[in-house]
């Protein structure tokens, strides 16, 4: 009997990382007094997500159309590629110890965030993954269109996004890593799933 091949599937923020990545890259890249701005801006959204009135993917979607509309690509992802190289204290060892032993096993890596492909395109290079499944915004002619390339890949989206990359999920051994409700889809189709192991 052939073996099946085996993928191993990581969260990034909380999960390889000790916190959250994407609201100080929001200060990274604009700054906080203007990242405060659009957050105010926003409250009465912020407090319709927390009465279950609206969500979170909705709230996100009205935060990158507030700070990336009419944004220039090249100088963000210059902003993301410096941002990422800043991550080596936020990594958790054991995450690092993990990693290190699924590509010795030649296991393929892919890492599934919520974050943005800004910077998680270098994070996901350096750390080794093969694949980088993650929130991407929209382009058009070098500028930022203050929407999102699809879905914010969090949720049941995780899973989508990996049947995307691989098709059909139990043609593979998988190993899933998460930390929070949003990886909880992931981490059900997993053959091995890990909650909050890397901490």
């Amino acid at each position: 009997m052939t073996e099946k091949p085996v993928v191993a599937a990581f969260d990034f923020d909380v999960t390889i990382t000790k916190k959250d990545t994407f609201v100080p890259f929001l200060y990274w890249a604009f700054g906080k007094v203007k990242v405060y701005k659009a957050f105010i801006k926003l409250l009465p959204e912020a407090v319709k997500v927390v009465l279950k009135i609206s969500n979170r993917d909705s709230f996100k979607e009205k935060i990158v159309a507030e700070l990336f509309t009419g944004q220039s690509v090249k100088h963000l992802k210059v902003l993301g590629a410096g941002y990422a190289s800043s991550f080596t204290p936020l990594i958790r060892p054991k995450a690092l110890k993990r990693i290190k032993w699924h590509k010795e096993q030649g296991h393929r890596l892919v890492m599934v965030s919520a974050s943005l492909n800004l910077y998680l395109e270098k994070a996901a290079k350096d750390l080794g993954f093969d694949d980088l499944l993650c929130t991407t915004l929209k382009e058009q002619d070098d500028i930022f269109t203050g929407k999102l390339q699809g879905a914010n890949c969090r949720c049941q989206e995780k899973v989508n996004r990996l049947q995307g990359l691989l098709g059909d999920l139990s043609l593979y051994e998988l190993y899933a890593y998460g930390d929070s409700a949003g990886d909880e889809q992931m981490l059900e189709v997993a053959n091995h799933a890990n909650f909050r192991a890397l901490e």
